[in-house]
């Protein structure tokens, strides 16, 4: 695993590049320890799976700060016990919402988890990872 040191904290287009790539590292690592790639969450009592799409919006989002990257090395730990905030309505015009029923926010700490709910056969997706700027 990168050391924090490591991983870059500005906003320039080669950090953010560089933060995509230790994501997508970090996720095939875990992919290869957790190869049935899902863990029980304790607030829902289900399954939520990692999938292809998990690691795509979670790097597209996530490495555009540093500290929604750092979120994501905590992918197990967010996975079984974010708590349930509230649904919302998937999108149906995003490629990437289109095949889920409904999204679900959750949260661990300051850590923002979305979860769908997929139309084919009602796995809980993560969809994203990401710590929630505020405002300065």
């Amino acid at each position: 695993m990168e050391t924090t040191q490591d991983i870059p904290i500005g906003r320039t287009k080669e950090d953010i590049k560089t933060r995509e790539k230790i994501i997508k590292d970090f996720y095939a690592k875990w992919i290869a320890e957790h190869p049935d790639k899902k863990v029980f969450n304790v607030s829902l009592a289900k399954f939520i799976c990692v999938k292809f799409l998990s690691i795509n919006e979670t790097y597209e989002k996530a490495a555009r700060s540093y500290e929604s990257t750092m979120a994501v090395f905590r992918l197990t730990e967010i996975l079984q016990n974010a708590t349930f905030v509230e649904e919302l309505p998937a999108k149906r015009n995003t490629r990437n919402q289109k095949q889920f029923k409904k999204l679900l926010v959750m949260q661990h700490q300051n850590i923002k988890l979305t979860v769908g709910l997929q139309r084919s056969n009602q796995d809980l997706v993560q969809y994203c990872i990401t710590v929630p700027q505020v405002p300065k």
